[in-house]
């Protein structure tokens, strides 16, 4: 014989209160709706419907700072990708040129996704710092689609982080 279950009622069960946390904290995420049309007064880039574009700024549009140039500024970087190994010290600079050509494409069409930092350490490593985690992870897996390799896509828990481990020794 099986017992038959009771519909429960969630009235009388007892209080289960718990934190929800918040899963992405980015503080260069605007925190209200930038006035259109807005411009960027360092890099030119134009706030209009709703998103970044590049373009020619219409006359009288609101002037403030983007959110990658605000990053820029802080040297504050959504996302880390190192680069090391053997094949990147004989191959270096037609992998700079894949990631210079990934960043120009990914920039053209979304334009808060820029480089901003690169890096060789005396030990061969190159070490890229990108104004937006989706970059980052772009580069990664262009550079494995293009050279194989071992990738690996690290995204710190809480935070809008994401560091990319790209390595290949021959």
């Amino acid at each position: 014989m099986t017992a038959h279950k009771k519909p429960q009622d969630h009235l009388r069960q007892g209080r289960h209160d718990r934190l929800i946390e918040e899963r992405v904290h980015d503080p260069y995420k605007p925190r209200k709706k930038l006035p259109e049309p807005s411009v960027c007064t360092a890099c030119g880039v134009v706030w209009q419907d709703g998103r970044w574009t590049w373009g020619q700024a219409p006359q009288g549009a609101h002037e403030t700072l983007c959110p990658a140039c605000q990053r820029i500024r802080d040297r504050v970087p959504a996302a880390f990708v190192a680069l090391q190994g053997a094949f990147l010290d004989k191959h270096k600079d037609e992998i700079l040129h894949l990631i210079r050509n990934a960043e120009e494409a990914e920039k053209a069409e979304h334009p808060m996704n820029r480089i901003m930092g690169l890096e060789t350490h005396e030990d061969g490593r190159i070490e890229i710092t990108t104004t937006d985690s989706h970059l980052a992870r772009v580069l990664g897996e262009k550079l494995h689609a293009a050279y194989k390799g071992e990738v690996d896509f690290e995204y710190t828990k809480g935070e809008d982080m994401l560091r990319v481990y790209w390595r290949r020794e021959s």
